[in-house]
């Protein structure tokens, strides 16, 4: 039975992609290769999945349904995990219109296609930043995430607004995944683990919100991939579940870290928090070990060394000839 993975090429998407490809799934990627980063390393991330028999890539764009209708109807998909969007909370608040075509529309285009061909599950990513500055902690999915704080969050939680409807009017089963500042190797050039490790080896400052002091709820790819591979298995009707560890660090001892893996002092420079950014993101996890079974195995520490020796190996390669 075929999977649909949105934006495979991605970080999640093609970590997710490797796991289900050696549990001899097929996996068909859809990814337009956008330049919100230098596409080349989604394209680079493509081929190497493309050296499993069983992997398809489809480039298109999830904005264009007659796309999506031709390859749910070529490849009879069934199972879908919707991982394509624009990301970048900050970015967001000078493109409001973009966000909302491609996280909102285009993800009504997915589900559309779904609800057409037969789709038995779909797996729908959204954010922790749905959660906004609201006072309960640790969050909760039943906080209502009403007040969000930019448009990627905002279309964010659009997107399970209609996910739900798809659900109530057609009975899809429609699992939502609130994501938790996922981390790990082959990371996204512009998330601030990738941002810290470059600028510690290339002597350069980085600008740092609040003196270090926001917290982060960091969740390591390994265990975000066993989520979502858990939820793709159990359809569960509509649930919105968090996927995260439930174990904030300050951004200051996220960074202690890694100069203690390298060896090195970081430049930073303290710059005032932007409006989009809250001052914590805490996961309650309680609704994805009971259902999905979901235990993260993998705390920041751990999770920080792995990355920085992967990091340390990705240099050598690049600086070959």
């Amino acid at each position: 039975m075929p999977i649909l993975i949105t934006g495979g090429a991605g970080f999640i998407g093609s970590h997710l992609a490797r796991a289900l490809l050696e549990r001899d799934e097929i996996v068909i990627a859809l990814d337009n290769f956008n330049d919100y980063y230098d596409p080349a390393i989604k394209r680079r991330n493509a081929a190497e999945l493309a050296l499993y028999p069983r992997f398809r890539l489809v480039e298109g764009d999830i904005r264009k349904p007659k796309v999506l209708r031709k390859l749910f109807a070529r490849h009879k998909i069934r199972r879908v995990v919707h991982l394509a969007a624009m990301p970048g909370v900050r970015r967001s608040i000078y493109e409001p219109t973009l966000y909302t075509e491609v996280n909102l529309n285009g993800t009504l285009h997915v589900l559309e296609a779904a609800r057409v061909h037969g789709v038995e599950q779909f797996v729908l990513a959204s954010t922790s930043s749905v959660y906004g500055k609201t006072k309960r902690l640790p969050f909760e999915e039943s906080d209502p995430c009403d007040r969000p704080l930019a448009a990627y969050p905002a279309s964010k939680r659009a997107a399970e607004l209609i996910a739900h409807t798809y659900h109530h009017l057609h009975g899809m089963n429609i699992t939502v995944l609130r994501f938790f500042n996922v981390y790990g190797p082959a990371g996204r050039p512009d998330m601030m683990p990738m941002r810290i490790m470059q600028a510690l080896v290339e002597g350069t400052t980085i600008p740092i919100f609040g003196e270090g002091k926001l917290e982060r709820d960091w969740t390591y790819i390994d265990d975000t991939v066993q989520g979502v591979i858990a939820a793709l298995e159990r359809p569960l009707g509509y649930e919105i579940i968090n996927l995260g560890v439930g174990a904030p660090i300050s951004l200051r001892a996220f960074i202690e870290r890694l100069e203690e893996l390298s060896g090195l002092r970081l430049r930073t420079e303290n710059v005032p928090t932007p409006p989009s950014d809250p001052p914590i993101t805490y996961c309650d996890n309680h609704k994805a070990r009971e259902l999905l079974g979901f235990a993260p195995q993998v705390r920041v520490e751990e999770g920080l060394a792995r990355t920085w020796e992967w990091f340390c190996r990705w240099r050598e390669e690049q600086a070959r000839p």
